[in-house]
């Protein structure tokens, strides 16, 4: 089968960011090291729809070593980095994904990814999910499970199953503890400010941060950006989530409110049109508009297009709208996750984790899918414990164990 990159020659400079990345993922390493030996997954064929750069090739190249037949795509038009795309491509894994396709060779990348008629499915935002419940449903008989990554996929998957639908088993992945604690709020944090700074080089301090949702992500963006010195204002609809960003220490507000005061908006909700006409009509001259969720859905770029009277590429990864009124407000990245359309992503140190988990998820799934009803289960909480042991290991820490006694005492109803 033929591959799909941009590049073939960029494979060397790929391969370069992948051995930087790996030396920095020893919780994956380690599982490496043991299902190199084991080769669990061996004649397994993996399909994965990622975010194509350097850490997710590390995790393609743990299952390939791990014995899988992987094939690999895109879940982003603006995260695939093609000399990522070329070093996996001539490292054995077949690829099909380039930077910035257009929406028919997205489609047409799922499709070809499919083609090679998956056991398992790892997915990020739930394309591949997507695909294989509505016009590739024939391909659904020969999976045995899936495990996905996302808040964002996780809903589809969960509208899937209330529906009595979803026709595989599929471990979310994400509801992990050591996935959101650390992926979802210092990963997002960090990454998402990273990106931002670098593509506008602003400062952050002494400005006012909108941030429109409290989970997780947007827990790590309002963390960071108060480390920056910014004023935060959250904005919600969960009141126990506004209640939690209220005693956390930052503002909350309606967002038509949030709308007047803010220098830099993020999204960070899972959900559509959460930044739309009325909230663009009040921004301030130059705002910055950042979107963290997993689609461009969440920053209304056709309304931002109608209120416009030019629209502009005044910087990489930034382009300027001009209201009827003169001021101008800045989309980064397109509306797209801005982590990674215009920055390098999460931490490697972060993304070890979370590919840790996926790797055992796949294990699992292997092991156990074909008992499994077809619904959306939580990671099993030992494979959780180990992955932290594991991180844990690499720093050279230990940590206390509960003597005999203290088991009792805390299964026992008496007390005392």
């Amino acid at each position: 089968m033929p591959q799909f990159i941009r590049d073939p020659s960029l494979a060397p400079a790929g391969a370069r960011k992948i051995a930087w990345v790996a030396a920095h993922m020893p919780v994956l390493a380690a599982l490496r090291e043991e299902m190199k030996e084991e080769r669990p997954l061996a004649g397994v064929r993996v399909a994965l729809c990622i975010h194509l750069e350097a850490k997710t090739a590390n995790l393609a190249l743990t299952l390939q070593a791990a014995g899988a037949e992987v094939a690999v795509t895109g879940s982003n038009p603006l995260s695939t980095r093609d000399d990522i795309a070329a070093a996996l491509a001539a490292s054995g894994i077949k690829v099909f994904a380039w930077y910035n396709p257009t929406p028919e060779e997205y489609r047409e990348h799922l499709r070809l990814t499919l083609a090679t008629r998956p056991h398992l499915v790892i997915d990020d935002g739930g394309d591949l999910v997507y695909l294989l419940h509505t016009e590739l449903a024939d391909l659904a008989r020969e999976v045995i499970g899936g495990c996905e990554e996302t808040t964002t996929g996780v809903l589809r998957l969960k509208a899937l199953e209330r529906e009595g639908k979803l026709l595989f088993p599929m471990v979310a992945v994400n509801n992990a503890r050591m996935k959101y604690l650390f992926d979802n709020r210092y990963g997002t944090g960090e990454s998402v400010w990273a990106a931002i700074m670098h593509t506008t080089n602003l400062v952050v301090a002494g400005k006012t941060v909108v941030v429109c949702g409290y989970g997780w992500c947007g827990k790590g963006v309002s963390l960071r950006a108060r480390g920056l010195g910014a004023r935060v204002i959250v904005c919600e609809v969960d009141p126990i989530k506004a209640v939690e960003a209220v005693m956390d220490g930052l503002e909350v507000l309606p967002s038509l409110e949030a709308a007047a005061q803010g220098d830099i908006f993020i999204t960070t909700t899972g959900c559509r049109d959460v930044l739309r006409a009325e909230h663009f009509q009040r921004m301030k001259n130059g705002a910055l508009l950042a979107n963290a969720g997993h689609f461009n859905v969440e920053i209304n770029l056709d309304d931002l297009v109608r209120l416009s009277v030019l629209q502009e590429e005044v910087r990489e990864n930034i382009i300027a709208y001009q209201m009827q009124d003169g001021r101008r407000l800045y989309l980064l990245g397109q509306g797209r996750l801005v982590n990674l359309a215009a920055g390098n992503g999460h931490p490697a140190e972060i993304m070890d984790l979370s590919f840790s988990l996926q790797l055992l998820a796949a294990r699992y799934l292997l092991e156990r899918g074909a008992h499994l009803p077809p619904r959306v289960h939580p990671l099993p909480p030992e494979l959780d414990q180990r992955v932290a042991k594991l991180r844990l290991s690499a720093w050279g820490l230990e940590i206390d164990r509960l003597t005999p006694e203290q088991e009792a005492y805390l299964s026992s109803w008496e007390g005392e």
